[in-house]
């Protein structure tokens, strides 16, 4: 693995993240839609992710443990969650049924944040390992120099 690969590897970790971190804050701010384009309530999504192959490089070592396929991340589905839409009895609300309950998101915020801080916090090692990476590359620069 060479420094661009290793790069790379941490850029896609990256990218998912922040996709993580954007389906979070979509569904916090529409935890109270109760109309979408599809008639019913805004229904939460979630982020599926997968395992791709960044790159081919050389081996780190003699013993070729590393030799082979580099691995990184990415976004393999954005899915509606298909739990069903929470019931509030509302009777003065203008989306209430004849009953009298409004059918809100199946969005629980506490949810959401706990799944934000989790997407910041591993965007922050992404970041680290990214500026590891971009360090050993300027040093190994001044080196040769």
């Amino acid at each position: 693995m060479d420094f661009f690969t290793s790069m790379e590897v941490s850029a896609s970790g990256l990218a998912a993240e922040r996709t993580r971190m954007n389906m979070a804050s979509s569904n916090m701010a529409n935890a109270h839609t109760t109309r979408s384009a599809d008639g019913g309530p805004y229904a939460r999504k979630t982020v599926s992710l997968e395992s791709v192959d960044v790159m081919r490089g050389p081996a780190l070592s003699f013993d070729n443990v590393f030799e082979g396929t580099s691995k990184g991340v990415r976004v393999a589905a954005i899915e509606e969650d298909q739990n069903p839409p929470r019931l509030e009895y509302d009777p003065g609300h203008p989306d209430a049924d004849i009953n009298g309950y409004v059918a809100f998101p199946n969005v629980n915020v506490v949810e959401e944040m706990v799944d934000m801080i989790t997407a910041s916090r591993a965007y922050e090692a992404g970041v680290t390992a990214l500026d590891t990476a971009v360090s050993m590359a300027e040093r190994a620069t001044e080196i040769g120099g």
